[in-house]
């Protein structure tokens, strides 16, 4: 039993200081101000200076500033930025996850999963500035997978199945957040909602897109369907790619049913 304690105490001592911070397995310095500090109010600060002025404005002085200590007394609690960063993605990724419902379909819950991670990017629009550095490892962001894992709990999968479609619906969010966020900066900044479809630039691409260089694109810049001058007969071009993501998944899952009653 001791055994097992040392070789579990040595497995967790390998984990990212970040990380184990989310976790709560490293304990922060008690010196200091008595309840004054404590990580999650420093977190909450950094996020805030992040969406308001952005990711490159949050540093440990900045943020300690804001809290009205000296920067050194931040490190006793968070280390370094690095870690930080790790705490507020955490942070931001605890997001409410719905109820298992009884009956419910399938992709109605893929459905909510996606505009869920998407509506993150929306609210947080640094969050897709901290890059992708390994597998997600802190608890917010491994509540949201399981919330994926528990939509496809019943389905005829193997693990690594499983892991792949929580990949591929993630991948998709993540474009579609990094979309919506940065369509909802533009227009803060002053840009119409128009120019996202290119509506108004229709007549100088058909005068600039030749039928020798783009034979492909040509006949839909002529048509007005690049630059939606025509009725949109799909719709939201977004929810029409989840749709038929799903579409895909649902056919793989019907296949595999089908092989296993042979």
């Amino acid at each position: 039993m001791d055994r097992d304690h040392a070789k579990n105490g040595d497995s967790l001592s390998q984990l990212p200081s970040g990380v184990a911070l989310s976790w709560g397995i490293v304990k922060p310095s008690r010196r200091g101000p008595k309840g004054e500090l404590s990580i999650p109010k420093i977190v909450n600060a950094a996020i805030e200076i992040a969406d308001r002025d952005g990711l490159a404005a949050v540093s440990m002085s900045r943020v300690a500033q804001s809290l009205g200590f000296t920067t050194m007394s931040l490190y006793r609690y968070i280390t370094s930025k690095e870690d930080l960063l790790v705490l507020m993605q955490d942070t931001i990724c605890n997001i409410p996850i719905p109820p298992e419902e009884a009956g419910k379909p399938w992709r109605e819950e893929m459905k909510e999963y996606v505009w869920a991670c998407v509506g993150v990017f929306q609210k947080h629009p640094w969050f897709g500035d901290i890059p992708i550095t390994g597998v997600p490892l802190t608890p917010g962001n491994l509540l949201v997978i399981d919330w994926m894992l528990r939509v496809m709990k019943d389905f005829p999968l193997n693990d690594f199945e499983k892991m792949s479609f929580v990949l591929l619906i993630s991948s998709y969010a993540r474009s579609v957040g990094l979309i919506s966020r940065d369509m909802d900066s533009a227009v803060r900044a002053g840009a119409s909602p128009e120019a996202f479809s290119g509506f108004g630039y229709g007549d100088a691409l058909r005068q600039l897109v030749s039928p020798d260089r783009f034979p492909n694109l040509h006949p839909l810049v002529q048509s007005g369907a690049y630059t939606e001058e025509v009725e949109n007969p799909i719709s939201n071009d977004l929810e029409f790619g989840l749709e038929r993501i799903l579409d895909g998944i649902e056919h793989y899952v019907n296949e595999k049913q089908r092989l296993g009653r042979q």
